[in-house]
């Protein structure tokens, strides 16, 4: 009988091992503050180390780093806070508060504190100012070797047989950012390079056999506005040198997660805007195969290579899409696991470890363990999860066999879980406000994968009525009455605008065009105001508080000094009268009229009474024209757009499909303004 897999979590109270498929008991005699045989849980050794943060283990088990919060001692010196273990004692030469200690460094920071080891753990490597330091695993107090390389941030030990590393230097000083690779300990020059720009940090993904290097490289910023999480690049590189690529998507937006199969001939990458897109390309940066869109976030590979795991956590419902990649793609089933921050598989290949973990959320925390097929094989509620995570296992102590038959039988928590979720009522969907039930949803409105339009970040959608808009019709229903069906193909070209206005607009359309028709009239009847400055002529005033006298005078005071406009301010408000005198014109106000001369106000002439005003019609400046004159001016402005586009691509912007489709057009509207007879 094979071993059984095994978990490790650890909550507020402690830390616990648990033997998974097919007992799910936890093992006994196991704490936090040694170091025990999982499989027996015998103890081996105790570290004498407290306010441990952070803990790792070297690749074969050899030897236990530890990360412990930094302080000073009482001279001011920093306390060397990252620690090297060696798990089996190797005698009793050491020191009894140096218990198995093989070595010391001072690491403030807590991002990349852990050393990392070549595959055989012959070495380990840390970097530090300018320079990755190189230690032989046994002797950590004598640097081996050094790769000395100017404003290396990033470094990154191949796990294959071949001894390579990766280092990252970020953009400076205009330079742009590089990944280099070198053989250790051949550091004169580096086998394979690869320079780019926005690159202010990268990821370094080595494939299983250390042949290949997938970067993932990313900016702080979004130049382009698109993101607030900055850009996103992948580029692809051989550890011997003979090919190094970009990786084009074919869908735009950020890049959420990237994945080496265990074959390590095949990379699977999540990218785009949601509904995300999943392909997976080959060695040589060659799309082999393209999923189906959807919310979705994360790519994990079974350790056999045969599934693949496509799900969406964080924002996202938390769905996980299983595909059996030797039976062409097949999806086995798709599981729900809401809330999900933590996702492994076994390494048997046969089951998925999902968790809730604190401080992501403090409630609903706990460990649940499904079948590849689909099932809920345990479930454990626990209170303030931290940390969970399976015991390494080789795939040798696990052959794969046949993982879908026969169906294990689950654990009576898993029962018990399954007995207390609830079936909703009828199917969850997105809301609907009452004026768009029982219609089609719109494209704009759908998910690409739902047959909806792409997502464009610096677009917008135009939602016009029709079939593909929300909200009924503008003509009025009348209960009881038929229904009038309308024929598109009877309707007129051009709709009159009134139609499509409410009765409040209508009104005060009317009111506008109404003291439109006064204000010309008055000009026509001779009441504009002289350029001279000498007489100031009133029109009707829009607000019935205020008299056009008082305006007048208001109008004065603001153009004089203090003590002038105080003897221009009349000691008494005039009546107002609904009937102006001495004019037969009522629909005219007499105007008051500023005499600077006398410094008062006078009243103009009876016989200076305005000839009658002519009968005019109010028409729209936009309007006038042949209609020969307005298609010039249309495709006029055709061009002056297509001038600014041109512009826009010259400063560097990225422009998109429609409009540089639109800049193709030049040509065709100038020979068309020629026909119209429009010359340059």
């Amino acid at each position: 009988m094979a071993s059984p897999t095994q978990i490790a979590y650890r909550t507020q109270k402690g830390i616990n091992l648990v033997d998974a498929a097919p007992v799910y008991e936890q093992v006994p005699g196991f704490h936090s503050v040694i170091i025990v045989d999982a499989s027996v849980g015998h103890v081996i050794s105790t570290l004498p180390a407290h306010n441990v943060y952070e803990l790792g283990f070297s690749p074969l088990g050899s030897f236990i780093i530890t990360w412990q919060r930094p302080s000073k001692d009482e001279n001011g010196d920093a306390v060397k806070n990252l620690k090297v273990w060696r798990i089996i004692e190797g005698g009793g030469t050491q020191r009894s508060d140096e218990h198995n200690v093989i070595g010391k460094f001072v690491q403030k920071s807590q991002t990349g504190w852990n050393l990392q080891y070549t595959y055989d753990e012959q070495y380990c490597a840390r970097v530090v100012s300018n320079e990755v330091q190189f230690y032989q695993s046994g002797d950590l107090g004598t640097v081996w070797n050094k790769l000395r390389v100017e404003g290396v941030s990033d470094f990154a030990i191949s796990p294959g047989k071949n001894h390579s590393i990766a280092v990252f230097v970020p953009e400076r000083k205009g330079l742009p950012a590089a990944v280099k690779v070198f053989n250790v300990p051949s550091f004169e020059a580096p086998i394979s390079q690869k320079n780019f720009f926005k690159g202010d940090k990268v990821q370094l993904k080595w494939n299983d056999q250390g042949t290949s290097l997938v970067v993932l490289a990313q900016t702080e910023v979004d130049r382009s506005g698109k993101s607030y999480y900055g850009e996103t690049t992948l580029y692809l590189l051989s550890a011997n040198g003979e090919f190094d690529s970009r990786i084009d998507l074919d869908k735009d937006g950020p890049i959420h997660d990237v994945t080496w199969s265990p074959n390590s001939k095949e990379f699977g990458v999540v990218y785009g805007y949601m509904p995300a897109k999943t392909t997976l390309f080959s060695t040589r940066a060659t799309a082999t195969h393209s999923f189906a869109l959807g919310p979705r976030n994360t790519i994990l590979f079974s350790p056999h290579g045969r599934f693949v795991l496509v799900a969406g956590f964080g924002n996202l419902a938390g769905q996980m899409d299983i595909y059996d990649l030797e039976k062409d793609f097949l999806k086995i089933c798709t599981i729900e696991a809401s809330n999900a921050s933590v996702c492994e598989w076994s390494p048997d290949g046969k089951h998925i470890l999902t968790a809730t973990t604190s401080p992501r959320l403090r409630v609903d925390n706990g460990v649940r363990i499904w079948h590849v097929g689909g099932g809920l094989m345990y479930n454990e509620d626990l209170q303030e999860l931290h940390h969970v995570i399976w015991r390494p296992q080789s795939t040798g102590m696990h052959p794969l066999n046949d993982p879908l038959h026969p169906m294990p039988t689950p654990h009576a928590s898993a029962l018990a879980y399954l007995g207390t979720v609830k079936t909703p009522s009828k199917p969850a969907g997105a809301y609907r406000p009452p004026g768009a039930r029982g219609q089609v949803t719109p494209l704009a409105f759908k998910r690409e994968d739902e047959g909806g339009a792409a997502y464009v970040s610096n677009g917008s959608f135009s939602l016009g009525s029709g079939v593909n808009g929300f909200g009924k019709s503008k003509r009025r229903e009348i209960p009881g009455a038929e229904a009038v069906t309308e024929d598109s193909s009877s309707a007129p070209a051009a709709a009159d605008p009134e139609e499509n206005l409410s009765k409040a607009a209508q009104k005060n359309k009317k009111k506008r065009e109404a003291k439109k028709a006064k204000d010309a009239a008055e000009k026509a009847a001779g009441l504009v105001p002289a350029t001279d400055g000498v007489a100031h002529s009133s029109k009707v005033s829009p607000s019935p508080g205020r008299s056009p006298e008082r305006r007048d005078l208001k109008g004065h005071e603001r153009n004089g000094s203090r003590e002038n406009s105080s003897d221009l301010r009349p000691r008494s408000r005039p009546a107002r009268k609904d009937k102006p005198k001495g004019n037969g014109n009522p629909g005219v106000t007499q105007p008051m009229l500023i005499d600077t001369a006398n410094g008062g106000l006078s009243q103009p002439k009876a016989n200076s009474a305005p000839s009658e005003a002519p009968e005019l019609t109010v028409t729209s400046p936009v309007s006038g024209g042949t209609p020969q004159d307005k298609k010039i001016r249309a495709l006029l402005k055709k061009l002056r757009a297509i001038d600014d586009l041109k512009m826009r691509r010259a400063g560097g912007e990225k422009l998109e499909g429609t409009q540089i489709k639109k800049m193709e057009t030049e040509d065709v509207i100038r020979r068309e303004l020629e026909g119209l007879g429009w010359n340059d």
